[in-house]
């Protein structure tokens, strides 16, 4: 019998739930070993705006808009009752040779407000996957098959930043650099090339963040050099390396990148799957370095975190090369649920959300308020770097604050921190040693006024065992 999210929890319910998930699931991004112990696993009964409610009753706030994909609120009832209205109407077809409302307007909306830049064509074809990884999956394979197609076999070579992050299939995963995802699979992964990152937190010799940009990218510029019409294409996470520890850079790089993609004829690739949808500041990352891609992937905030959508946007140029009489020169990857409909509804309604709530406007305030609650905590002895981007904010953990002294992996700092916030009713899944805020928009001061307190008390009690 299923259960009534809203009966009354008790600790009793919460356990059975607990024991019935973990004699039968196998969680992502976890050391199942971990369970029911060193990681409390949190049954959770229901949603509402930022805070979850366990099935005990006890109130969480979602300081990491579940996966960074909540951006409205949980439950949110314009969504909702979109998802509702297209499900009475039509729930799945094929997008191979048939189509849809919900599809053909999402284009239209997604193409309408992506980035430009003046004197390039615009992005103007739209290809959906089902997450964020596959939309990666997608781009890369498209990218070199219009190569291809062009009569340049011998652009096989992908760009991508050291420290960065792209997803788990393995043509993403190939093209990201983080060991502990990326070592055991090793073997299976196509060869990359991983340009020195524009990260401003290994800043040197008193470079400011726009120096540290502008050295990686001279780096990026020998990568070329190095290789001759060998590149097909560099992707980035515009602006904020986020799987990488939340890590943040100038805009001055997303400049060279396009200056270099330009001059040496290559692809450049923004994966905005977690930057995308307000996250930034700004509704794409790119657009605070005035930059337009070749291929732009977007998903997580897309449908407002409520069914998995992703989309591929990229020019008309791009789509002309896959024109032709023969089906080896088309692009033929595909899902079984490519252009869902009810996801596609969610995405029209969240991008309604945005127009009607002024959404960037009032990020942009709730972002003033976060700097201001993340001041104190920006002053405590373990605190190596304090740095925020929008709507997100992030707090390095190393010995007396020195960025030459991490601790002791061994320690477990961050999974500390995030069991004594857990404790309080807060949600802080940290990055290894660093802890970060990216809380749903409808975040109100209250609110950040709990998590600057809980994070503060989360930090101390963690290093007690140091």
């Amino acid at each position: 019998m299923q259960n009534d999210v809203h009966s009354t929890p008790s600790l009793a319910e919460a356990a059975r739930w607990q024991a019935r998930d973990l004699a039968v699931l196998w969680h992502p991004c976890t050391q199942m070993r971990e369970h029911p112990n060193t990681l409390p696993l949190v049954p959770i009964a229901h949603g509402e705006g930022a805070w979850l409610t366990g099935m005990d009753g006890r109130r969480y706030l979602d300081a990491v808009s579940s996966w960074w994909t909540n951006i409205h609120g949980h439950a949110e009832p314009r969504i909702a009752e979109a998802i509702a209205r297209q499900a009475r109407s039509l729930e799945q077809v094929i997008l191979a040779g048939f189509s849809h409302e919900p599809a053909i307007e999402l284009a239209e909306r997604l193409l309408a407000i992506a980035p430009r830049q003046p004197d390039r064509a615009p992005l103007a074809k739209v290809f959906y996957a089902d997450n964020g990884s596959a939309g990666v999956e997608v781009a890369l394979k498209m990218a070199f098959h219009w190569f291809l197609n062009a009569g340049e076999p011998r652009r096989t070579r992908f760009v991508a930043l050291e420290n960065g992050y792209h997803g788990e299939t393995l043509g993403a995963l190939s093209v990201g650099d983080i060991p502990l995802y990326r070592r055991t699979y090793a073997p299976l992964l196509s060869e990359c090339l991983f340009a020195p990152t524009p990260d401003a937190y290994l800043a040197v010799d008193g470079e400011d963040a726009e120096a540290r940009a502008l050295a990686a990218a001279d780096l990026l510029a020998t990568m070329f050099d190095r290789y001759p019409g060998e590149i097909c294409a560099v992707i980035v996470e515009p602006l904020l390396q986020c799987a990488g520890g939340m890590r943040m850079y100038h805009p001055a790089y997303l400049r060279r990148v396009r200056e270099l993609c330009d001059a040496h004829g290559a692809f450049f690739i923004a994966d905005e799957i977690a930057t995308g949808f307000g996250r930034t500041g700004t509704l794409f990352a790119c657009e605070q370095a005035g930059v337009q891609p070749d291929f732009m992937c977007v998903s997580k905030g897309l449908t407002g975190g409520f069914l998995p959508l992703a989309a591929v946007l990229t020019t008309q140029s791009v789509y002309d090369g896959f024109l032709d009489d023969s089906r080896e020169r088309a692009f033929l990857h595909s899902h079984s649920y490519t252009g869902n409909p009810l996801a596609c509804a969610a995405a029209l309604a969240s991008l309604d959300i945005f127009e009607r709530d002024e959404v960037i406007s009032h990020n942009q305030a709730t972002s003033r308020l976060m700097q201001e609650h993340a001041a104190s905590i920006a002053q405590l002895p373990h605190i190596a770097d304090a740095r925020q981007l929008g709507m997100v904010c992030a707090f390095e953990l190393t010995r007396d604050g020195d960025k030459s002294m991490p601790f002791d992996p061994a320690l477990r700092i961050g999974l500390r921190a995030y069991r004594a916030a857990l404790e309080r009713g807060v949600i802080l899944r940290p990055l290894g040693d660093t802890l970060y805020w990216m809380p749903p928009y409808c975040v109100d001061d209250a609110a950040l006024e709990l998590l600057a307190d809980v994070t503060e008390h989360a930090i101390r009690e963690a290093i007690t065992c140091v």
